[in-house]
C-alpha cells in the first residue's frame, strides 16, 4: 500500500477531504482525483426531520461532534495515515456559515500542524467533479444540470474544474420546492425523496400546476411561483376529494419539464452533444428518466451518476481538490468561509 500511494512530491496525489456545507458531515480520500478510496458521511436527517427542514444551529453543534471522527473513520477506510496525505480539499462555500466553519476549521488545522498543502474548494464545482469519481465519466466539454436544495444552475463545463455558469434559479431552487410542499402537506423530511415516491403512484395529468419561465427566453429558473401555486391549489380544495399522490406527480411534473427543457436549450445553444446530472435532485428518478428521454430524443448523451455520488460527500470536494492543488493553488490560513460565492465564482483567500 505504501508504494501504491507514494506521492512523489504531487499534491494531488492522496487527498484528503472535508465536507460540512449543511447537514452532512463528511471526509474522504481520494487517489489522483479519480478514485475514492473511502468515503465517510455522516447524516443528521434525524436531528432535522422534527422541524421539516435544516436548523443551522443544530447543524453547526452536530458538526462539532462528528467532524474528527468522521476524519478518522475516513483514513482507516483507506487504509492510510495523515503521513500519507499529499494534500487537503475542504468546502469553503456556499452553505451554511456556521456549518462550512467547522470543517475549514478542521481541515486548516490538519494542514497547519501537518504542514500540508490544502486548498478550498466550492461546493458546486464538488458536484461537478463528482462525476470524474464514476467508472466512465463523461468527456468534456458537456452541459451540466446542478440541482439540489441550496441550488439550481446549468453550466458548460468546459473541463473539469473550468466551468462556466449559463444560468441558474433567480428565487427558490428545485430541491427547496420539494421540501416546502413537503412540509405545507405534513410529508416529512427530506421532502424531495418522499415526493418522488409518492408521485410514482400519482397521475401527473390529473392535478395541473405551472411551468415558471419555461418559455422566457433565458436559462434562468424559479420556483417559488410553483410553490405558491401548490399553495393555492391547497386553500381553494379545502375538504375536496383529491389523491395526494397526484398532487406530487403534478408537481414533480412541472419542476422536472422545466429542468429538462432549459437544459436542453442550453446544450443546443452551445453546440454540445453530452449532457450530465449533479446535485442531491439529481437521485430524483422521475428527472432521470425525463432526462434521459429528452437526450435521446435530441441525440444526445446522458450521465447520470449513482445516487451515492449525487448527495453530498467528500469524496467530491476531493476530486475538485485534487485539480486546484496540482495547478498551484493555495488556501490562506486566515481565509473564511462564505455563505454565498461572490460574483464569478472566484473564493476568497485563493492564492
Amino acid at each position: 500500500m505504501a508504494n501504491a500511494l507514494n506521492n512523489d512530491g504531487d499534491p494531488g496525489r492522496l487527498v484528503l477531504g472535508v465536507e460540512s456545507s449543511c447537514d452532512e458531515t463528511a471526509a474522504a480520500v481520494v487517489e489522483d482525483g479519480r478514485r475514492a478510496l473511502s468515503s465517510v458521511v455522516a447524516s443528521q436527517v434525524r436531528d432535522h426531520a422534527p422541524f421539516g427542514g435544516v436548523v443551522p444551529e443544530l447543524a453547526s453543534r452536530r458538526h462539532l461532534e462528528a467532524v474528527a471522527p468522521v476524519i478518522r473513520a475516513a483514513l482507516a477506510g483507506a487504509g492510510v495515515t495523515l503521513g500519507q496525505i499529499s494534500g487537503l480539499a475542504v468546502t469553503q462555500g456556499p452553505g451554511l456559515i456556521g456549518s462550512l466553519l467547522v470543517g475549514l476549521s478542521a481541515a486548516k488545522a490538519l494542514a497547519w500542524a501537518r504542514d500540508l498543502p490544502i486548498v478550498g474548494v466550492s461546493h458546486l464545482e464538488g458536484h461537478i467533479a463528482a462525476l470524474r469519481l464514476m467508472d466512465d465519466p463523461p468527456a468534456p466539454p458537456f452541459a451540466a444540470l446542478l440541482v439540489s436544495g441550496g441550488h439550481t444552475s446549468i453550466y458548460h463545463v468546459h473541463d473539469f474544474g473550468q466551468m462556466e455558469e449559463l444560468g441558474q434559479t433567480v428565487d427558490d431552487a428545485a430541491g427547496e420546492a420539494y421540501d416546502k410542499v413537503a412540509k405545507l402537506y405534513g410529508l416529512g423530511y427530506p421532502g424531495g425523496v418522499i415526493i418522488d415516491r409518492l408521485a410514482a403512484g400519482g397521475d401527473p395529468s390529473a392535478i395541473q400546476l405551472p411551468r415558471p419561465r419555461l418559455r422566457d427566453g433565458t436559462l434562468d429558473f424559479s420556483f417559488s411561483g410553483l410553490k405558491s401555486a401548490v399553495v393555492r391549489f391547497r386553500q381553494e380544495h379545502i375538504g375536496q376529494n383529491y389523491r395526494i399522490e397526484d398532487l406530487c406527480a403534478g408537481f414533480q411534473e412541472a419542476v422536472v419539464e422545466v429542468l429538462t427543457s432549459k437544459t436542453i436549450a442550453a446544450a443546443k445553444q452551445r453546440g454540445l452533444t453530452r449532457l450530465a446530472l449533479a446535485g442531491g435532485v439529481a437521485a430524483n428518478q422521475r428527472l432521470r428518466q425525463a432526462m434521459a428521454q429528452a437526450a435521446a430524443a435530441a441525440g444526445m448523451e446522458l450521465t447520470a451518476p449513482p445516487v451515492a455520488l449525487c448527495t453530498d460527500n467528500a469524496a467530491m470536494i476531493a476530486a475538485a481538490g485534487a485539480i486546484r492543488l496540482r495547478a498551484g493553488l493555495r488556501l490562506a490560513l486566515e481565509a473564511d468561509a462564505v455563505s454565498r460565492l461572490p460574483r464569478g465564482g472566484r473564493l476568497p483567500g485563493e492564492a
